[in-house]
């Protein structure tokens, strides 16, 4: 009875000491998560990162089951070494879902433009710091499971494409029909154990089919990117030539700031065209046609007008990237902006420039790529 008495005592310093350090272990171990994905995803293959990126999610469904599972057991039956294991599974839960969703913010951010894919990377990014501002909500079930669904989600629909070396659409419900499936077997699996969420499955089925039918809008109204796409380079230019496999570039010299300030000014002589180069990281197999749509801002009706709708094929790419260009003649002066898109229409890129004619081109360099 001493010996009992003298195990519950320390244990309760070391929850006393947890919850005192708690407001800085959750978010610490969210920041530790994102550093890992920083790591994985600068030194490691792409394939060996989505194979951490299941472990982390094994991971993160193994502490959801076996905390609700602990937490159904009557209060005479947590004592032992397992309790010590409960105190610590909430920062484990915060690190595999800050890493879970930190990858796919990653994702997101390099395979769409912000101006058009914001939606999704904002929900992604409020989760993420959501770990840490609405700590006692993510110890609610309903929330846990419900973020382990968008996360399961997320990876399914990141996974799937990269898989079948294709962005077309039917990979992407077929990732996310995948997450329902686990989380269908994951939830009947927890309900054998824990009779709070047996009770909860109503409340999770419209939770779950919720996120499904949102996620399926995004992607069909074009504002999740199209992942495994992404990127690396676009700029405009005077010439585009390809040389023995390379690329040479003609352009507006420009300073260092003139290069990280969007929405640049192009001095073009008058009817003399316009290039427009970009680079795009895409798995090797990859075969898809990349569209950069042109268009120029009527100032007299304040709007975008689409004036040319240029392609080119591309198939699988190099470590700098898939690149290839197009080109227009007969260029106006004024606001022009160039989204560089799927044949489906979502945005990988845009770049935007203002033209201005003059009578002389201005002083240009030589760019090889």
């Amino acid at each position: 009875m001493l010996k009992r008495i003298t195990k519950t005592a320390t244990f309760g310093k070391l929850k006393t000491l947890y919850e005192r350090y708690e407001r800085f272990l959750i978010p610490g171990m969210l920041i530790a998560g994102v550093f890992v994905d920083y790591v994985t995803f600068t030194s490691i293959q792409i394939d060996t990162t989505f194979i951490l990126l299941g472990i982390y999610a094994l991971v993160a469904g193994a502490v959801i089951a076996f905390t609700n599972i602990y937490d159904n057991k009557r209060r005479e039956n947590r004592y032992g070494i397992l309790r010590y294991v409960r105190l610590a599974l909430p920062l484990v839960l915060q690190f595999a879902f800050g890493a879970l969703l930190s990858a796919s913010l990653i994702f997101y951010w390099f395979s769409g433009a912000l101006s058009v894919s914001w939606p999704i990377m904002i929900i992604v990014a409020v989760l993420m710091t959501s770990n840490e501002v609405l700590q006692k909500y993510y110890r609610k079930p309903l929330v846990q499971f419900a973020v382990f669904f968008f996360v399961l989600f997320s990876l399914g629909t990141l996974a799937f494409p990269f898989l079948f070396s294709s962005i077309e659409s039917i990979f992407f419900v077929l990732g996310g029909v995948s997450a329902v499936l686990v989380l269908v077997l994951f939830v009947y699996f927890v309900s054998l154990y824990a009779e709070k969420i047996k009770e909860l499955q109503k409340q999770m089925a419209v939770v779950f089919l919720g996120i499904f039918a949102f996620m399926n809008v995004l992607y069909f109204s074009n504002l999740i990117p199209p992942i495994p796409l992404s990127i690396r380079e676009a700029g405009v230019y005077y010439d585009v030539q390809r040389s023995n496999g390379t690329y040479i570039l003609i352009g507006e010299k420009e300073s260092f700031l003139d290069q990280i300030i969007p929405g640049k000014t192009i001095h073009v002589k008058k009817n003399h065209p316009l290039y427009v180069f970009s680079s795009i990281f895409a798995p090797s197999n990859l075969d898809t046609t990349i569209v950069h749509k042109w268009q120029y801002f009527d100032e007299t009706k304040s709007e975008w007008l689409d004036k040319d709708m240029l392609s080119y094929r591309m198939f699988g790419s190099t470590d700098s990237g898939y690149r290839g260009y197009t080109f227009k003649t007969n260029v106006l002066a004024g606001k022009w902006r160039v989204d560089i898109e799927t044949e489906r229409g979502q945005v990988l890129g845009r770049l935007k420039f203002v033209v201005e004619n003059v009578d002389k081109t201005p002083e240009t360099e030589i760019i090889v790529r």
